[in-house]
């Protein structure tokens, strides 16, 4: 045998021992194995598969034995005959400046339809590039969606006219937006504004978006010839969604604490009152993106650690309001945020709250000492180490007592409990802890405190309702729709959450103000009975009636003495703002 024979049988014997591709290796793998006999181990080392892999593929091969690994090179006809009687249709349309959709749509009137893809390749083998973006009067005619005009404040209509709007219910916002100074606050808090659209109306926009418990992703184009939604923002139109996509971009940081801390100043000239005791917490929102600068954190709902940004939320426990929030929170700095929400809150006040509530992993023990040395009045669990459980499961039955709770609507009601003082790391002195069972969870539950006169019943009854944040929260994600992040609207986190944080109290105030029972309702309830309301707008002389439809609800609203407000609107050329609920229309 010559040389020459001898490479190219060796290059022939290479095409199968060094498979070219991953279905021929896996054919070769197989072969070897089940053919050869050869050892798993060795079968899989040769063709570069961890033996746990090739396992599977051994596996799948049996339970599939009829695979084919080698498929005929010829699959039919390369054009089929309909596309060769179409060609120069469409060959004759593409000249015609035509896109792939218009001839597709043109085939399908002369009964030859043809899908845009097939459209595509044709053209491509005909040699036709790609139509360059077209101008509008070189598109063919058709119907087309109506552009509405560019945001403007100078363009608002106050002419004497009449409309019907979908977000009546807004309008009910407006007399306690119009009774502080809004744009002098939206102005010190230096957000950016033009002359077009000043930085109160592009606040006051995405508010009424926040109001009207739209989500993102869906709620501004297919609303942007409400004009009611506009108005009630002081412009033409409302802004686009390119504009309130780019909005927050544009914002200073350091502008979100001084308009939380203005806004903060203004409830309270609005008339919400202020407690003494908070419940304190962290909630993830969830980030979906790729970003190396956003950490995970844990995600309660998912049970998991995931990319996302930490919010810290401060809920007033006694007039059921968020007070505080901040999304600027790094893993190194979240044990002292509860610190920042205290100095915040005793400039704001003059005085540190009576009691915080609190998880157990919001802080660490020499914040809970701080807190103790200066007076404040806290309830935290502790975390349960396996070591823990097994002394608490060991301790005698003779040290533990059985309470009664009052007060609070819950099937397990007569826990058993050990109260006794103890010491930590870190806490100077002794403190509190609480041990419970029989509060219907499988482990014990530890409260610490540094409460020590307080009865226990008090303590566990007061700690459960600090369950009521997570319910606040929760009302937060889905009405005001906070864990939106991944949307054609997006915001940045710090803006989305202040805006959450302004919608909040304004919902709070108005449920306070209607009272029987909505002092407490859910957001989406109060929106669902008042809120989702269509209305009829009469803009007149010297000013705005709206006109509501008669409803169930509406003698609440008449008692509440809403009909009564006649408060005048600085942005709406100061024009008189009355409701009517009696008509109807």
């Amino acid at each position: 045998m010559s040389n020459k024979q001898s490479n190219t049988i060796t290059d022939m014997a290479r095409f199968f021992l060094e498979p070219a591709n991953a279905t021929h290796r896996q054919y070769e793998a197989l072969r070897a194995y089940f053919v050869e006999q050869l050892p798993p181990k060795h079968v899989a080392q040769r063709f570069g598969y961890s033996p746990g892999s090739f396992r599977v593929m051994c596996t799948r091969f049996r339970n599939d034995p009829s695979r084919r690994f080698f498929l005929p090179t010829k699959r039919g006809p390369q054009t089929s005959p309909k596309t060769d009687s179409r060609r120069e249709m469409v060959v004759e349309l593409r000249k015609k400046n035509l896109s792939v959709y218009d001839i597709a749509a043109a085939l399908k009137q002369e009964g030859k339809a043809l899908s845009p893809p097939m459209i595509a390749r044709i053209l491509k083998e005909e040699g036709f590039e790609r139509l360059p973006r077209r101008k509008d009067e070189e598109r063919p005619p058709g119907l087309k969606p109506e552009a509405a005009p560019v945001a403007n404040v100078r363009a608002l209509d106050l002419s004497e006219r009449q409309f019907r709007t979908m977000f009546g219910g807004l309008f009910l916002f407006l007399p306690d937006l119009a009774t502080i100074p809004f744009d002098s606050i939206v102005k010190k808090a230096g957000f950016p504004g033009t002359k077009m659209i000043p930085a109160a109306h592009a606040t006051r926009s995405l508010l009424a978006l926040k109001l009207a418990g739209e989500a993102r992703h869906s709620h501004v184009m297919s609303h942007v010839f409400d004009e009611g939604l506009a108005l009630f923002a002081g412009l033409n139109v409302i802004p686009k969604r390119s504009y309130l996509t780019t909005y927050s971009c544009r914002i200073d940081p350091t502008s979100y604490p001084e308009l939380m801390r203005l806004w903060f100043d203004a409830a309270a000239q609005l008339g919400i009152e202020r407690g003494v005791s908070f419940d304190l917490d962290f909630h993830t929102i969830p980030f979906h993106g790729e970003d190396a600068l956003v950490e995970k954190h844990y995600v309660s709902k998912r049970s998991r650690r995931q990319k996302g940004i930490l919010a810290f939320l401060a809920r007033d426990a006694d007039k059921d309001v968020f007070c505080y929030a901040n999304a600027e929170i790094r893993k190194q700095d979240q044990n002292d945020e509860i610190l920042n929400f205290l100095e915040f809150w005793k400039k704001r006040t003059g005085e540190y709250p009576d009691e915080v509530v609190f998880d157990s992993k919001l802080t660490t023990y020499r914040n809970l000492n701080w807190l103790n040395e200066h007076g404040i009045d806290f309830i935290t669990l502790r975390r349960r180490s396996r070591q823990m459980l097994h002394e608490i499961h060991a301790r005698p039955l003779s040290e533990w007592r059985r309470i009664e709770l009052k007060n609070i609507a819950r099937a397990f009601r007569t826990p058993r409990i050990i109260d006794e003082r103890i010491n930590l790391t870190d806490y100077k002195g002794e403190i509190r802890q609480l041990t419970i069972k029989d509060l219907g969870h499988e482990d014990p539950t530890l409260l610490l405190t540094n409460q020590l006169k307080a009865g226990a019943p008090t303590l566990i009854g007061r700690y459960a309702q600090r369950m009521l944040i997570e319910n606040g929260i929760e009302d937060g994600i889905d009405f005001f729709h906070m864990d939106a992040l991944s949307s054609a609207v997006a915001m940045k986190v710090n803006l989305d959450l202040q805006l959450t944080l302004m919608a909040s109290s304004l919902y709070r105030l108005m449920g306070h103000r209607i009272g029987n029972g909505y002092e407490t309702a859910k957001s989406r309830h109060i929106w669902r009975d008042f809120i989702d309301a269509t209305a009829k707008v009469d803009v007149a002389r010297d000013e705005i009636v709206v006109e509501f439809q008669r409803r169930a609800h509406n003698p609440l609203l008449l008692a509440a003495g809403y009909e009564k407000s006649q408060v005048r609107v600085p942005w709406l050329g100061n024009k008189k703002l009355r409701f009517d609920f009696r008509r109807g229309s």
